[in-house]
């Protein structure tokens, strides 16, 4: 670490040095303040020469390797999600803003029952849906949304209370819900924008094409112009 110091430092000298000598050419002709530089320069490097035959071979190695930057502990990206209770399990608990405590309620009352999976695709329909222009641009704005008489979501107006009675299920829900929003990756429905349950059949499902099909939801994405 010395040597790559000093060899660093007196090359940025000279090119400090050489630079000055060159803008004053004008003002001088005479003298050559680039010879006495490089014989400073000389003297220097000659004694580090001297300095690194003193080196065992695997010394010289490491300085011509140069320093090697600390290494950091990677965390797991969100590529590497997992879609298991298991590994969930070993995640801290989560925390977000409005938005998260949205998503986390959606994921609890409309697929709590269903797998980690489950879940984790009803949180692609979410998020598909705020990225598209014919939905709120929001996650609260498309779970809360209404029409034709209802709502989006059911559990936003089935007249049943929103507490929360299984604690562990809405701790599931919740990172999963910070998963989704921090970036994991939406694989599960291939862009879907709707489900529903296998034993129902509405309207809509025969004309949207089906995705996927996850535990008791079937996955559909909305035809664009439709």
């Amino acid at each position: 670490m010395r040597l790559l110091e000093i060899w660093t430092r007196a090359a940025m000298a000279l090119i400090v040095l050489a630079g000055a000598a060159f803008a004053d050419v004008t003002v001088s002709q005479s003298n050559d303040p680039t010879a006495a530089i490089g014989g400073k320069l000389s003297a220097l490097l000659g004694g580090e020469r001297q300095a690194l035959q003193q080196l065992a071979p695997v010394q010289l190695q490491a300085v011509a390797n140069g320093v090697a930057a600390p290494s950091r502990k990677k965390s797991e990206a969100p590529g590497a999600v997992r879609h298991d209770a298991a590994w969930l399990a070993t995640l801290p608990p989560a925390t977000g803003d409005a938005q998260w405590q949205c998503l986390t309620k959606a994921l609890y009352f409309e697929a709590r029952g269903e797998t980690v999976k489950g879940e984790f695709a009803v949180a692609e329909v979410i998020l598909n849906r705020v990225d598209s222009p014919r939905y709120p641009g929001t996650i609260c704005g498309v779970v809360n949304q209404g029409g034709n008489g209802g709502c989006q979501f059911s559990f936003t107006c089935d007249g049943y209370s929103d507490r929360i009675h299984e604690p562990a299920a809405y701790a599931q829900a919740g990172k999963i819900a910070r998963l989704m929003l921090d970036g994991a990756p939406r694989s599960l429905t291939l862009g879907a924008t709707h489900f529903h349950t296998r034993n129902v059949r509405p309207g809509w499902a025969n004309r949207f094409a089906r995705t996927a099909a996850i535990g008791a939801h079937l996955f559909y994405r909305q035809p664009s112009g439709s």
